[in-house]
């Protein structure tokens, strides 16, 4: 596609940005090129450097994967500095370089973003968070997966402010415990998708709470959360008709009793029935899968 650019502004087939910027060339031409490609092309001349530039005051989205994780912060406030119209934000895996200088900027100016994915930018503070809840009232869906800088304060700020909220991951934002959790559903009822994995101060009373203040509830991601017991799992059952699947994976007070209910509804568990398990466990043994009658 790049090449193809390129090979229109010879001039025995016209010049390329002779088409008209706004209305042909940023949203039905250059949408369809890599990030990376497009900031190639800006070295080709000044007016291609100008039309990027354009571009990149009016993009959507921006997802830091297209061009690597090792990207130079004086790059990335340049890239975005003139641009207020972003809806999507990817900068999963910065912790190299992204800090709060260069992020609070990008979210101050950036009052539309509705998906925000944050994940092991280990390098932020609570002040990010405090930015997004400021900044973005319509945020639907947040990453904050292995941000152990995320604690109840910032947390309560983004749960009073963002409360149109439908997904939110907190695998491994260690400081939280259940009180924060609670402040959260209580507040963002409309949640479809939540992840509190591997999170030992995580019991059942934050999942209680979920359960009862978020009926839309389609996903629950427990993984390693130790303090997790049968009750909680039960009431889950109970008040969550639209779940779809549940993690317990390392939840050793979880059994099949509180389970099972679940698992008759269809809903996808990360945990194999007792009955499944012992079966693998004597074909390893044996080598074979035993026929046996249920019915004895």
């Amino acid at each position: 596609a790049l090449w193809c650019l390129m090979m229109s502004v010879t001039p025995t087939r016209g010049c390329l940005l002779d088409l008209p910027w706004e209305d042909i060339l940023v949203p039905h031409i250059l949408c369809h090129l890599p990030l990376q490609q497009l900031l190639s092309l800006q070295r080709v001349s000044k007016s291609f450097q100008s039309l990027i530039q354009l571009y990149l005051a009016n993009m959507r989205c921006f997802d830091s994967s297209q061009i690597g994780p090792a990207i130079p912060r004086a790059a990335f406030v340049n890239l975005l500095k003139d641009n207020e119209v972003l809806q999507q934000l990817a900068l999963q895996n910065c912790s190299d370089w992204l800090t709060d200088q260069e992020l609070l900027p990008v979210i101050g100016q950036n009052h539309h973003l509705h998906h925000i994915q944050l994940k092991g930018c280990a390098q932020l503070s609570r002040h990010a968070l405090v930015a997004i809840s400021l900044s973005c009232p319509n945020l639907r869906q947040l990453s904050l997966a292995h941000c152990e800088w995320v604690d109840s304060l910032s947390l309560r700020s983004l749960a009073d402010h963002c409360k149109a909220l439908e997904a939110v991951d907190l695998t491994a934002c260690r400081q939280l415990k259940d009180e924060a959790i609670c402040y959260l559903v209580q507040k963002c009822g409309r949640l479809k998708s939540l992840s509190l994995a591997v999170n030992a101060n995580v019991g059942d009373v934050a999942v209680e709470e979920t359960a009862k203040c978020c009926p839309e509830l389609e996903h629950l991601d427990l993984t390693g959360c130790l303090r997790v017991k049968n009750d909680s799992i039960r009431v889950l059952a109970e008040y969550c008709p639209k779940l779809r699947s549940l993690k317990v994976k390392h939840c050793h007070n979880v059994a099949e009793s509180s389970l099972s209910v679940l698992r008759s509804r269809g809903v996808e568990l990360d945990v194999e029935p007792p009955l499944q398990r012992a079966l693998v466990l004597l074909q390893d043994v044996v080598g074979f899968a035993p026929f046996i009658n249920l019915q004895i």
